[in-house]
């Protein structure tokens, strides 16, 4: 697993990694040689795959960092401790997603589907741009979702407060992390960092939709037949954070190996640029992709 061949043990940096798809992608980098970051919110679950690590491997190293993504305070502990801990970063895959059924607030005061799916990854990002750029070809996976298609944002109720739908809500998530994903592959055009999506396709045996909105429900029921498991559907995550071949390709949309292309809102980059302001205002962060 090289994306440089001059890279011994790439850092890779996962969230959402202690169960479902994530879980099988980080049993994966792990065994492609990775230094892996585990990043979860459960040390029960984390600890279990870290145990799993160590039996397919003795040597592979690791780290179970713990941290509920809905908290920015708890995202900028995790930064802080991944820059303290690690001279570069060489992957960061931003995984962890949820769907929810009813309006929720963060301790933040920002609706939960957005402040996790959305914020949490544009943040993260942020704050690790450092340790990105201290490698030699950092990439940035953001896992996305076919829902980005039925995605909209309305900037006039980006969280629901006037009218809230669960899927909805996910929906206008999604979009939104394609929407970060090219853009910021713009904004870090003649770097070395490359940033692109990875969609998994529609996986079983997640968490996503435990406490999912009816709309995923009823269609994830109705997808049971096509859905494939969570290793399958951790194919094209490992795969963009680590062929070869995909080295100096950026602003990408990745399923089953395969670039193709996004929703046309997606590709506006007139609402990737306002999204990118209102995400830098919501977190209260400046994210400049050169930072060093």
């Amino acid at each position: 697993m090289a994306q440089d061949t001059s890279i011994n043990e790439p850092v890779c940096l996962i969230t959402g990694a202690t169960s479902g798809l994530g879980r099988a992608a980080a049993l994966k980098l792990a065994a492609a040689g990775a230094d892996l970051v585990i990043v979860g919110r459960d040390r029960r679950r984390g600890e279990q795959v870290v145990a799993e690590i160590k039996a397919a491997n003795p040597r592979a190293n690791h780290t179970l960092l713990l941290c509920d993504l809905s908290s920015q305070a708890q995202v900028r502990r995790l930064a802080a401790t991944v820059l303290a801990r690690r001279e570069r970063l060489d992957v960061l895959v931003n995984n962890a997603a949820l769907d929810l059924g009813n309006r929720q607030l963060t301790e933040d005061g920002i609706e939960l589907t957005f402040a996790v799916n959305h914020l949490a990854p544009f943040l993260l990002t942020a704050l690790a741009i450092p340790a990105l750029n201290r490698s030699r070809a950092g990439r940035v996976i953001n896992v996305s979702s076919g829902a980005h298609h039925q995605g909209k944002l309305d900037f006039e109720d980006l969280q629901g407060e006037r009218r809230f739908h669960g899927q909805r809500a996910y929906n206008q998530s999604k979009l939104a992390g394609v929407l970060f994903t090219l853009e910021l592959a713009r904004r870090a055009g003649g770097t070395n960092l490359t940033v692109n999506c990875a969609d998994p396709g529609w996986v079983k045996g997640t968490n996503l939709g435990r406490n999912a909105s009816l709309g995923l429900k009823a269609m994830a029921i109705a997808m049971w037949p096509a859905m494939v498991a969570a290793a399958q559907g951790a194919d094209t995550i490992v795969w963009a954070a680590t062929a070869p071949e995909l080295a100096g390709q950026s602003g990408l949309y990745f399923k089953r190996r395969k670039a193709i292309q996004p929703s046309d809102r997606a590709r506006d980059p007139a609402l990737a640029r306002r999204l990118w302001e209102v995400s830098e205002s919501l977190c209260k962060v400046t994210f400049n992709p050169r930072d060093s």
